[in-house]
């Protein structure tokens, strides 16, 4: 094994000299992926729609494809679904990495092309081991296995050709035979999508192995290691595999979790290294371990766009290429990958931290929204939750806001809404019943975590005094006019600020 550890550590280094081109050269990197990108699709039926056969420049290209959400491009979207090929892209799409939806939709579907997997998820993967083995170069990572922990996926109900799941069980299924001596657990249980059930098993089929590293999303890793250590009686993880020594995570925010974290993994003998991968590409890898800022990543089959912010919302958007961007401004990410998503807007809003080379930091989302444990709760989401829940018990809300309750050692997550009534519920108890029924069936990601309250446990409605968020707003100077009350925040910042205030008068 060490040979073994010594060869792969070698070849991953070898990986850092073109990732230094790119640095070096970003621009023209990213024109000719555009080029490669154009050309590939140019006889697709988005293709000839938007004539790419002729299509000289970047500018040519944003003249004839507007910016485009899920909504614009769903009906592509099912076709491939339903098997229909050459559609959005040349080669054929057969699997759909699925994540909580739109205003309109429970969920969205986004594709996953065989190119998509390679040159871009798999070579994040690599990238990130070949930017840890050059920071740590007497690293015994390849000494011992993964533990991955990934999600679920089932069969197509459109066609027995296609299939969609989590985009992390996605990776897992496509990964080649060698890997499974690397990693653990095996696919039958890391596929598994009855979280109780897979916990258990998890944990009976990791602890006797020699992890090295584990991957995966705060949420669940914590949820994991806290049952590890009622199972062995150990104090963290170091004491259950003493050669543990880095955690790649991502998806959410980790600085909810750092404090918990460094109990469960103490931080002097265990690296955190940080991932910016979402279902529609790799776009982000942490290359030092001394700063949060993520290295773009610039030749894994994307293109970018960068939308500012007062161009969000309107009806033909202006977009900055690369070389336009400046630092510590906020843009909507804007995205034409090689799985047929063409100037898509992600959701996602990010900074720049430097420009040479180009690192970012995710800075939040296009809208209002809480994505503290992976649930990525929108205002629509919200809204018509309120409304269901008002509706079963009639009563009537004069003002709202929600935001997280982060995990302690002692309880799980979960979200914490501030509600001013003008009718108060007869039995509140129901009403959150009504709110949670109504955000689970609107928001796939909110439903797996809220599984026998696990990950999410249930809301925690606290009714407020009449008039505490008019007074609220009055004390803060912002009545009247464009101000509103924030309905949703991804941190406490409100939520406490409000309790407060409501406390002091």
């Amino acid at each position: 094994m060490p040979l073994i550890n010594s060869f792969v550590s070698w070849m991953m280094k070898k990986r850092i000299h073109q990732m230094e081109l790119f640095m070096k050269y970003p621009h023209e990197v990213q024109e000719e992926l555009l080029k490669k990108l154009i050309y590939s699709a140019r006889d697709t039926e988005w293709g000839r729609k938007h004539q790419y056969s002729n299509i000289r420049n970047i500018d040519e290209f944003k003249d004839r494809v507007g910016v485009n959400n899920y909504d614009s491009l769903k009906p592509y979207i099912e076709r491939v679904r339903n098997g229909e090929q050459n559609i959005l892209w040349n080669s054929d799409i057969k699997w759909f990495a699925k994540s909580s939806g739109t205003t309109s939709d429970k969920s969205k579907f986004i594709p996953v092309s065989e190119e998509a997997l390679a040159e871009c998820h798999y070579k994040g993967g690599k990238d990130l081991l070949s930017i840890y083995c050059n920071n740590h170069p007497d690293t015994l990572i390849f000494n011992g296995k993964c533990l991955a922990l990934g999600g679920s996926h089932q069969i197509n109900s459109y066609s027995s050709e296609t299939y969609y799941g989590d985009l992390s069980a996605i990776l897992m299924q496509n990964l080649p035979f060698w890997a499974e001596f690397i990693r653990t657990p095996g696919l039958s249980i890391a596929l598994m999508d009855k979280w109780e059930e897979k916990i258990d098993m998890l944990v009976n089929a990791t602890i006797s192995e020699n992890v090295t590293n584990i991957s995966g999303v705060p949420t669940w890793t914590i949820v994991l290691a806290k049952r590890i250590m009622e199972v062995t009686g150990k104090a963290n993880l170091l004491e259950v595999w003493p050669n543990l020594e880095l955690f790649v995570h991502g998806a959410v925010s980790f600085v909810p979790y750092r404090e918990q974290m460094k109990q469960l993994m103490p931080p002097h003998k265990i690296n955190c290294l940080e991932t910016y991968n979402a279902s529609e590409g790799f776009f982000g890898i942490q290359d030092h371990s001394n700063s949060d800022e993520l290295l773009l990543m610039l030749d894994y089959g994307i293109y970018y766009e960068f939308m500012p912010m007062e161009e969000y919302g309107k009806e033909h958007p202006n977009t900055l290429q690369l070389s336009e961007v400046q630092r510590n401004v906020n843009y909507a990410l804007v995205i034409s990958t090689n799985a047929g998503l063409w100037r898509y807007i992600i959701g996602d809003t990010v900074a720049f931290t430097s420009l040479n080379p180009y690192r970012i930091k995710i800075t939040g989302r296009t809208k209002h929204f809480i994505n503290a444990f992976g649930e990525e709760l929108i205002i629509d989401n919200a809204e018509k939750s309120i409304a269901f829940a008002c509706t079963n018990t009639g009563a009537i809300i004069k003002e709202y806001t929600a935001g997280p309750i982060y995990f302690s050692n002692e309880n799980n997550g979960g979200h914490e809404w501030l509600i001013e009534f003008e009718k108060e519920p007869d039995d509140i108890l129901f009403f959150t019943d009504m709110l949670d029924k109504s955000l689970q069936a609107l928001n796939s990601d909110y439903e797996a975590k809220r599984q026998s309250d696990i990950a999410l446990k249930k809301p925690l409605i606290k009714s407020m005094p009449e008039n505490t968020f008019y007074n609220w707003m009055k004390a803060k100077g912002k009545l009247g006019g464009q101000h509103k009350v924030p309905r949703l925040s991804n941190d406490r910042r409100y939520v406490d600020e409000i309790l407060e205030f409501a406390n002091a008068n």
